[in-house]
């Protein structure tokens, strides 16, 4: 994984479809802090959300905490996240239920829109 350049994350880093939206993204279990943490390319070449959690990857152990975090910091209630692939991978596809009149403000929550603040999102005050 390569860290991708300091640039709005591209369209294949989320889609909108009929049921919410699609967000792609690469988790790191076992970090220091659980928090968005910017960018990431993958091996081919497709930018992806860089997500870090405490938790351990076992028992979907780190899975809950990616939703809970991802939740938390787009303010949505944890039962409209879901990880739906990549449920044992690093690399995991959620899905948010949210109306395509909320998509700016929950991009801009995880750092992807225009309302992006410079501090790490999620990260403890």
């Amino acid at each position: 994984m390569h860290p991708a350049p300091d640039c709005a994350l591209d369209e294949t880093s989320y889609r909108f479809d009929g049921d919410g939206l699609l967000l792609f993204v690469r988790v790191t279990p076992r970090s220091a802090k659980d928090m968005v943490d910017g960018r990431v390319a993958d091996a081919e070449g497709r930018t992806r959300l860089l997500v870090r959690v405490r938790a351990v990857p076992e028992d979907g152990k780190a899975n809950a905490a990616v939703v809970a975090l991802v939740a938390k910091t787009c303010g949505l209630p944890k039962s409209a996240v879901a990880v739906v692939a990549g449920l044992t991978q690093r690399q995991k596809t959620l899905r948010l239920a949210v109306s395509r009149d909320r998509l700016a403000d929950i991009l801009g929550r995880l750092g992807i829109g225009p309302d992006r603040t410079e501090a790490a999102i999620g990260e403890d005050a």
